[in-house]
């Protein structure tokens, strides 16, 4: 190979490996998203039903199909009462 074809060859390598990690960064982004979504829509549902929001994400989990990852992310859910929406915050893992 000409040392064109190597110089080329490795910014392409690189560009690629670039792309690539953005876009792994940015679909954990949309996890993310897509999870607290999740959470609060199942919470929401529960308020529209039932009449309150629920104390623990794991009523949600029981009652209302909700699924996390746990070996992947974290997730806080903050009740202060049976009337008011919790607040919800998802954090992944490193």
């Amino acid at each position: 190979m000409s040392r064109k074809t190597l110089i080329f060859t490795a910014i392409l390598i690189i560009t690629v490996g670039i792309l690539l990690n953005t876009a792994d960064e940015r679909l954990e982004v949309e996890r993310l998203e897509n999870l607290e979504k999740a959470i609060h829509k199942s919470a929401v549902a529960c308020y529209a039903i039932e009449g309150f929001y629920p104390a623990n994400i794991e009523y949600l989990k029981e009652n209302y199909g909700l699924m996390v990852d746990e070996g992947r992310y974290t997730v806080i859910y903050d009740a202060f009462a049976s009337n008011i929406l919790p607040e919800i915050t998802v954090i992944p893992h490193e």
